[in-house]
């Protein structure tokens, strides 16, 4: 097609979604070289489609892009953290997104309506087939560290004013941490055994290793501020437990395709109560009890 006849508008819009399948195709193809069996398969699969639908957006745009090789360097990246079925579905719902914009393509690119629903259907057919351990684990997951964020928060946040010391209340915080995490750990074992779950104990380990980093992420504060700092410590480990709460639901909203904005919501006004209701039995016990830790 003579670019020519497209307005600049709609041509730069095309031009950005050539980019982005180019991009999307290199991520795909890297990603798949680290890993094995049908998952393999699919990730290829998906990089091949990629360039199929660049290559008709270059019938628009008359040219030739190369992949972005930051943005392709920074999402295999956060790929190995995050697992591969974020990857792919944080990228399809990116492009998915411009609905809109294929709408608002159609009067000029009348092949832009087929493009958007033959890409729609048969990535999400393909997005349904990946197979991904760590989210069949999503549940332990979340009861390891949202048990760590209600419990280790309210804990802290008593410590904090009972005691006024960072470095008493972090040694305090990792006993309770550590203690607790052995027996979530623990409770999900045999919990999950009880219901005849063949992968108890590795269920168990993710609830237990969300639970243990968690914790290790609410103590951090309590060793980097000084020991007469506790108040100030304490705001920063309120401000870790917000972004723990941010990412993980985010990550889940993506990779489980379940609602962000409510999950947060529920969980910040939660570890909210509880760290206000621990900083007043701090509080309470430490005026009738007459306790001054220096």
């Amino acid at each position: 097609m003579n670019t020519s006849q497209l307005s600049t508008t709609s041509y730069n819009i095309i031009l950005k979604m050539q980019q982005q399948e180019m991009d999307s195709s290199a991520i795909y193809a890297r990603v798949a070289q680290r890993t094995i069996g049908n998952n393999q398969k699919i990730l290829l699969q998906l990089a091949y489609d990629e360039t199929k639908h660049a290559a008709v957006w270059a019938s628009y745009t008359s040219k030739s892009l190369k992949p972005n090789r930051l943005r392709v360097f920074w999402i295999s990246l956060l790929t190995q953290l995050l697992g591969f079925t974020f990857m792919v579905k944080y990228l399809e719902k990116g492009e998915t997104n411009g609905v809109a914009i294929y709408t608002k393509l159609e009067s000029e690119v009348p092949a832009a309506a087929q493009i958007l629903s033959d890409e729609m259907e048969h990535e999400k057919l393909l997005m349904g087939m990946l197979d991904e351990e760590r989210l069949k684990y999503v549940g332990a997951m979340v009861l390891g560290m949202n048990d760590a964020l209600v419990e280790l928060t309210g804990a802290l946040a008593g410590f904090t004013f009972a005691m006024q010391n960072t470095r008493i209340v972090a040694l305090a915080g990792l006993i309770t941490g550590i203690s607790a995490t052995l027996s979530m750990a623990a409770s999900s074992y045999l919990s999950s055994k009880a219901d005849g779950n063949a992968d108890a104990l590795k269920s168990s380990l993710y609830t237990g290793f969300m639970y243990l980093m968690t914790v290790a992420l609410m103590v951090t504060p309590y060793f980097i501020f000084p020991n007469d700092m506790a108040i100030p410590a304490l705001g920063s480990m309120f401000a870790i437990v917000v972004a723990i709460i941010f990412a993980f639901n985010f990550y889940i909203s993506v990779a489980k395709d379940l609602p962000f904005k409510q999950r947060f919501t529920e969980m910040l006004v939660l570890c909210i109560i509880v760290t206000g209701v621990s900083f007043a039995i701090g509080s309470i016990f430490k005026s009738i009890l007459g306790i001054n830790i220096g």
